[in-house]
């Protein structure tokens, strides 16, 4: 008995027409043709052309694509293709975020086309579905953000991963055997990706540094710089041409300044505080008014544009303060040496020179380059005890009384000195609440802070808080810093400034629905009442439970302050014109304020906008680079401490809600962590997005933003920078 078999057809190729397009877009601008097109798909027989054949042609009728010669094809021009950056969410999918649209464009993970975190890319975007979000993808990757990345090498027999620490790099990197650089299994590694074959699921790279084991402390600081891609330390060629330099005070360069040598002078910092960039002195003129001067390092003295010391401080463009240690942006000769303002030492400095009244009213100024003397050195705890003790005694004037005694104190400060502290208190204070007056912003928050033992290990935490003489320094500081911008700005002329944008509208009224639930408001109808509204909430929720978390989300609601050639003001402070001149030691775009300064002073032409600009660019990235490893240093050390005291209770504060767990920050420590929704037995807990909370469905238990909780340390993990808690249930006494 015979069989009829069915004669079978072609074998039709999967989703042809969108992998066809999908082609076309990544390189819109170059025509392909059917060969091309089976090469990518890696489709070599006849069936398989045949089939792209006809689809090309049908793909023409219907005017997705064009004809631009004998069977070769583009994509027909659209205006669907933007340019954005990459920033990529969980299980691999991403966001574009561009300047031109108001919405960020979703990118599924097989649309990212070989794309990572910070890329800027070029992307195309489907037409939108009726209620559906704007989709695309990614055609064209035009500039990597890094190629350099911080993981744990996993070693096989004739190559290597590296699993990636951060969180946004979706993929490993494969490497080479021959390209391990002697690294052993299991350590951390710094790899630079070196290529991403066609059809290769991860990039290919190789070890260029060795980090160490995970959790070891070194390790874990320089994998945390080595992450953003910031040194830790100097190339030789740069530390002997900076130990070349002559740094000694000579007369000549004395006579091109301004002699000031005389003056009451002296510095406030921190109490372990290495560099010196800035000092103040103080004389009482005839008139009965005061000149006190500003005085900064004159670190562009010694840093020469073109030299191999100025290109490296430009890199760096900023010192970056971990919890440990400082990574500087000048070598130690010059940050802790020759420009640092030490007591009973000659230097050379830039300075700002302001003749005030006792009402604290500018009635003459003077910017230059000067020499000076510091007669004495004070750290913020010395100053606040003289301004603390004054105050004490209720007198008006300035004169010391006996009682307090000050040439007693173990810092041995002489009354001239006392007098100059206690009187600049007292016009900081005037300058301040003016500044308040005017629609400034008071941001004093708290600043976690840790001892260190011998070994670098969390010993205890500590808050940092500003007292007075911080606001005095401030003061002053802001004073130079405000001046200098105005006196530039006033002639028209290329100029590095510090602006801060107003606040977004959407970003204060997510700020606006998150204090309600603790009974705040804002008054959001103009520029000063939002000002000033927001420093009566941020005075209110002062000591309470909640401050470090509503100090935080205000901060947040801001835009971030950036350096650029185009003066907006300065929200913050209220300020028409700001910059940054006060620190040159620390930072590069004070060293360019100097430069300008004196270009200006001189009589000389305006500087090309276009060259500064880019310059503030770059300064911009770098500081954020910095801040984040600051950031992420905290993090690593509050995990460290917390490590050390698993299984104890904490009080906590609930500082964030989200569907897969509850963050909490400790009172007594400020270091947070989260319970895991589903680490939570006693009931089954669902989230409620509107009231920032997860509600018990049987027990009916809430837990809302700003609760008083108590938890226990679950798991402190070093590497995977987590902690975790579990939940103990509400303080009952709140």
């Amino acid at each position: 008995m015979s069989q009829k078999y069915k004669k079978r057809g072609p074998k039709k190729i999967d989703n042809l027409s969108q992998n066809i397009l999908s082609i076309l877009r990544k390189d819109h601008s170059k025509p392909h043709n059917y060969k091309q097109i089976a090469a990518k798909l890696n489709l070599d027989d006849a069936n398989s052309r045949n089939q792209i054949i006809k689809k090309l042609k049908q793909l023409q009728v219907e005017q997705t694509i064009q004809e631009v010669d004998r069977g070769k094809y583009i994509i027909t021009p659209s205006k669907n293709y933007y340019t954005g950056r990459v920033d990529m969410a969980g299980r691999g999918q991403g966001y574009i975020i561009t300047d031109d649209l108001e919405e960020d464009i979703y990118v599924k993970s097989k649309n990212l086309n070989k794309a990572l975190h910070g890329d800027t890319v070029e992307v195309y975007v489907f037409k939108r579905r009726k209620g559906g979000k704007t989709e695309g993808e990614i055609t064209r990757i035009i500039e990597r953000k890094k190629t350099e990345f911080v993981g744990t090498i996993d070693i096989h027999e004739n190559f290597a991963f590296v699993s990636m620490t951060d969180h946004k790099m979706h993929v490993d990197i494969f490497v080479p055997k021959a390209k391990i650089n002697g690294a052993e299994q299991g350590e951390m590694v710094l790899v630079e990706m070196e290529d991403w074959p066609e059809k290769a699921d991860s990039p290919y790279g190789k070890v260029i540094k060795r980090l160490g084991m995970p959790g070891e402390h070194n390790t874990e600081i320089h994998a945390i710089l080595a992450q953003y891609g910031l040194p830790y330390e100097f190339p030789i060629e740069v530390e002997e041409y900076a130990n070349t330099l002559d740094t000694s005070i000579q007369p000549d360069e004395i006579a091109k300044r301004r002699d000031m040598r005389k003056d009451l002078t002296f510095t406030i910092d921190p109490k372990d505080a290495k560099d010196f960039d800035d000092a103040l002195s103080f004389t009482t003129l005839e008139n009965g008014n005061y000149e006190i001067g500003i005085h900064i390092a004159d670190v562009s003295h010694y840093l020469k544009i073109g030299t191999l010391l100025d290109d490296e401080a430009y890199e760096r463009a900023t010192s970056v303060y971990l919890v440990d240690r400082v990574v500087p942006m000048l070598p130690e000769v010059l940050s802790n040496g020759a420009c640092s303002l030490r007591p009973h030492e000659e230097k050379y400095t830039f300075s700002a020179v302001f003749e005030m009244n006792s009402k604290a009213q500018i009635v003459n100024q003077w910017f230059g380059r000067t020499v000076t003397y510091s007669d004495a050195r004070f750290a913020y705890e010395e100053a606040q005890e003289i301004i603390e003790n004054y105050q004490a005694t209720k007198e008006i004037n300035t004169t010391i009384p006996a009682e307090i005694s000050i040439t007693d104190k173990q810092y041995d400060v002489d009354v001239p000195i006392a007098k100059a502290i206690i009187e600049m208190d007292r016009l900081a204070k005037i300058m301040r609440s003016a500044r308040m007056n005017n629609g400034a912003i008071s941001f004093d928050k708290v600043e976690v802070k840790f001892k260190l033992d011998e070994h670098n290990n969390p010993a205890g935490v500590y808050f940092k808080e500003s007292k007075d003489a911080n606001k005095l320094i401030e003061e002053f500081m802001l004073l130079a810093n405000r001046s200098v911008a105005e006196y530039i700005g006033k002639q028209k002329k290329t100029f590095v400034y510090r602006v801060h944008d107003e606040p977004d509208d959407e970003k204060i009224s997510a700020l606006e629905n998150i204090i309600k639930q603790f009974g705040y408001k804002l008054d959001t109808k103009d520029k000063k009442s939002t000002a000033q509204s927001m420093n009566k909430l941020l005075k209110d929720v002062n000591g309470k439970k909640e401050q470090n978390l509503i100090d935080t989300l205000a901060i947040r609601s801001m835009s971030k302050a950036v350096y650029t050639t185009n003066n907006i003001g300065h929200y913050g402070l209220a300020f028409d014109y700001y910059t940054h001149f006060t620190s040159p030691i620390r930072r590069y775009p004070d060293v360019m304020v100097h430069r300008l300064l004196q270009r200006y002073l001189d009589n000389k032409d305006s500087a090309k906008a276009d060259t500064y600009e880019e310059r503030c660019q770059h300064s911009s990235d770098m500081e954020n680079l910095a801040s984040s490893a600051e950031r992420d240093s905290i993090k690593y050390m509050q995990i460290k401490y917390m490590k050390d005291h698993e299984n104890e209770e904490f009080l906590g504060v609930i500082s964030g809600v989200t569907e897969w767990g509850i963050y909490v920050e400790i009172v007594s420590n400020k270091c947070e962590g989260m319970v895991r929704i589903q680490d939570m037995r006693d009931d089954q807990y669902e989230f409620i997005k509107e009231d920032y909370a997860v509600v018990g469905r049987k027990s009916n238990t809430t837990y809302t933003l700003g609760d008083e909780i108590y938890v226990k340390v679950k798991n402190a993990d070093l590497v995977k920078k987590h902690l975790d808690f579990t939940m103990l249930g509400h303080n009952k006494e709140s």
